[in-house]
C-alpha cells in the first residue's frame, strides 16, 4: 500500500511551487494557530531521562482534562500516531477490521501492515456483520462527523456487548467534549485516543493518549517501551490541561473563528461538507484547479485523493490571514 499523503507537508508544496517557508499560509492541518505559551522548562529535564512520575504528572492532568474513569488506563506516546501503528498487535489475527470511513487514512495502512483483513465501511457495522474490530473517528478526519444520538452510541454499545473491540479516534475531541466516549472507557473493548498537539497548538512536542482498560493500555505501554515520552513534553501536556482558563478561552475562539470561516468559502461560492472548530470541509466542482491555484498564491490547503472535489482549510491564525485568504479565493473561484 503507498504511503498516505498528510495535511502538513509544506516541504513539498514549496519544491513544486516555490517561496520561502515564512511566504506560505499552512492551512492544511487542522492544527490550532493560536499555541498554548509554553513556560520555561525546567533545565534538568532536558539533561535527565523522565521519571516516572513525571509520567504520572502528566497522565493525570488528561485523566482529569479528558473525564476518564478512575477504574480506566491511560498510557501517554510521542504522539496518537505511535499508537495507531501499535493498535494492530491488540487485535487478534481471525478477527476482520473494519474502518468507518471516509477517516484518518493511517489506519487502514497500519492494519494492513500486520496482515490484518481491513474492510472500509461508511456505517457503523452490526454484531451480525462479522467484524472483530470497528475504528470511527468522533469527530471524524476530514469531515467533523460524530458520533451522537440514540442510534448511533446504541449501535456502538452492542458491538462492545458481542465481544467486538471499538477504537474511536478523538483527535479533534477538545473541541467536543460533549460528544466524547471517555467517560465510558474501563472494560476491554472500547481505546479512545487523544491528541494533544492539535487543540493546544503544539503538534511539534509529540503527545497522545490511549485510554482504555488497565490491561490494555498496559499492554500499549509495554510496546511502547520505557522513557516513549521526553520529560520536557511530559511537563508541557500536564501544565498546559491544567490551565483551565485558557482551555475555555480558546474554545470560544476556535468557533468564533469557525463561523468566521464558513462564511468566508460559502461566499466563495463552496458547499460546506462537514466541519469542526479546527478545520472546514468543503467541495467545489473545480477544487482541483482552486488548489493548485492557491497553492501558487502560496497558500496550502488539504486536498484528497479519494474525492477530488473536496478541499479542507484549517483556521487562518489573524485577520491578516483571513484577509489574504479571501483575496487570494477571489482570484482562485
Amino acid at each position: 500500500m503507498a504511503t498516505p499523503r498528510h495535511g502538513g507537508s509544506l516541504d513539498r508544496a514549496i519544491a513544486e511551487f516555490g517561496g520561502e517557508r515564512e511566504q506560505w499560509l499552512d492551512l492544511s492541518t487542522g492544527i490550532n494557530p493560536h499555541a498554548w505559551p509554553v513556560p520555561p522548562v525546567p533545565a534538568e529535564l532536558w539533561h535527565r531521562l523522565p521519571e516516572p512520575s513525571l509520567d504520572e504528572y502528566c497522565r493525570d492532568a488528561a485523566q482529569a482534562y479528558y473525564g476518564a474513569p478512575e477504574h480506566a488506563g491511560i498510557v501517554a506516546a510521542p504522539g496518537a500516531q505511535a499508537l495507531i501503528q501499535r493498535l494492530p498487535a491488540l487485535v487478534e489475527p481471525e478477527r476482520r477490521v473494519a474502518v468507518v470511513g471516509p477517516t484518518y487514512n493511517e489506519y487502514e495502512r497500519c492494519f494492513a501492515a500486520h496482515e490484518r483483513t481491513v474492510g472500509p465501511v461508511r456505517e457503523v457495522p452490526r454484531p451480525e456483520d462479522g467484524f472483530g474490530c470497528v475504528v470511527i473517528g468522533n469527530p471524524n478526519n476530514p469531515d467533523g462527523a460524530r458520533v451522537g444520538g440514540r442510534h448511533d452510541r446504541q449501535a456502538i454499545e452492542r458491538l462492545l456487548a458481542h465481544g467486538c473491540m471499538v477504537i474511536v479516534d478523538e483527535a479533534f475531541g477538545d473541541v467536543a467534549p460533549d460528544a466524547s466516549f471517555v467517560p465510558n472507557c474501563g472494560l476491554d473493548g472500547l481505546i479512545v485516543l487523544r491528541s494533544f498537539g492539535k487543540f493546544f497548538g503544539l503538534a511539534g512536542i509529540r503527545l497522545g493518549f490511549a485510554i482504555g482498560s488497565q490491561r490494555q493500555c498496559a499492554r500499549l505501554g509495554a510496546m511502547l517501551g520505557p522513557w516513549a515520552v521526553p520529560g520536557p513534553t511530559l511537563f508541557i501536556g500536564g501544565r498546559a490541561m491544567r490551565d483551565i482558563a485558557w482551555i475555555a478561552e480558546t474554545r470560544t475562539r476556535l468557533m468564533r473563528d469557525r463561523q468566521r470561516l464558513v462564511t468566508l468559502l460559502e461566499r466563495a461560492g463552496f458547499a460546506i461538507v462537514g466541519q469542526t472548530d479546527l478545520f472546514v470541509l468543503v467541495s467545489h466542482g473545480r477544487a482541483p484547479a482552486i488548489h493548485a491555484d492557491l497553492a501558487r498564491q502560496h497558500i496550502l490547503v488539504r486536498a484528497f485523493d479519494y474525492d477530488a472535489g473536496w478541499l479542507r482549510f484549517g483556521l487562518p491564525g489573524d485577520d491578516a490571514g483571513f484577509a489574504r485568504l479571501e483575496g487570494a479565493l477571489a482570484q482562485a473561484v
